[in-house]
């Protein structure tokens, strides 16, 4: 599959479920949730939720899921890191507004997950799952 079809795929999925998450994080700190936590609880939804529908429709990758999920939760877990350091430095220390913060982390991070998509996650170049 091309790579720009796999692009479009990936985008509906991630603007579809980012749409969503964020709705829930905005809920989260409405009813109490700090920021941190409310990130840390929808990403671990957003990771089972989008696993599926990336590795079944946007990358149509037919190799063995649980390598293929074991790999999705390590690039989510590195992921989860730098969301959480941003997080401290940007909103903790210097200061700026939750919202937008994670908002602009959602477009960064969407580039970081799509190329460790393509070509860790799901590459089928891999020669042994």
């Amino acid at each position: 599959m091309k790579w720009h079809v796999q692009l479009s795929r990936y985008a509906l999925v991630g603007v579809a479920s980012n749409a969503f998450g964020y709705f829930l994080y905005l809920s989260a700190i409405w009813l109490g949730a700090g920021p941190k936590t409310a990130m840390t609880w929808l990403y671990l939804l957003g990771i089972l939720q989008t696993f599926f529908f990336n590795k079944d429709w946007s990358f149509q990758f037919g190799g063995a899921a649980a390598p293929a999920l074991a790999r999705y939760a390590a690039l989510y877990a590195l992921g989860y890191a730098i969301n959480f350091l941003a997080i401290m430095l940007l909103v903790d220390y210097i200061k700026l507004p939750h919202q937008w913060v994670m908002a602009g982390l959602i477009f960064y991070m969407a580039i970081f997950f799509f190329l460790g998509q393509k070509f860790w996650v799901f590459n089928y170049l891999r020669t042994k799952d």
